[in-house]
């Protein structure tokens, strides 16, 4: 009617949440938990529970205890334990310090990372071969006495 097309419905399974904006030049004190995608320009001195997608522009700043989204890009700066399930890309202009737990970890040349990381989706590997546990088919040196 009247020229108008309907409004577009939500796809299932995706986000219908609007997104969240911590402007350049806001400082946050606190704890945040938000639905939908996050972006951060300003500061937040706190941990960050995102259930969607969270992206620190280069002018964007974390302290805090954790941080944790579904898929995480740093452009910034973040001082506190990251929880990706997803993917975390840390771009040239990132630094992080704190350790990383991701699906998928991609860092770029350039980029300064300070922490531990653990990737993948928590299958463990096999077992290595030691120096006292020979690879097959090969015997060990004798013991000289």
């Amino acid at each position: 009617m009247f020229g108008r097309k309907p409004s577009p419905q939500p796809k299932p399974g995706g986000s219908s949440q609007a997104p969240t904006f911590v402007a350049s030049g806001t400082q946050i004190h606190g704890d945040l938990k938000a639905k939908g995608p996050v972006r951060v320009d300003g500061v937040i001195l706190g941990s960050l529970l995102i259930d969607g997608d969270l992206e620190i522009a280069p002018g964007g700043r974390i302290e805090g205890e954790e941080v944790r989204a579904r898929n995480i890009l740093v452009n910034g700066e973040v001082r506190a334990k990251i929880i990706a399930d997803g993917k975390l890309t840390l771009t040239k202009r990132a630094r992080v310090e704190g350790d990383v737990v991701a699906k998928a970890l991609d860092i770029e040349a350039g980029a300064t990372f300070v922490g531990r990381s653990v990737t993948g989706d928590g299958k463990q590997l096999p077992p290595t071969i030691t120096s006292e546990t020979p690879p097959k088919g090969k015997q060990p040196p004798a013991k000289e006495d």
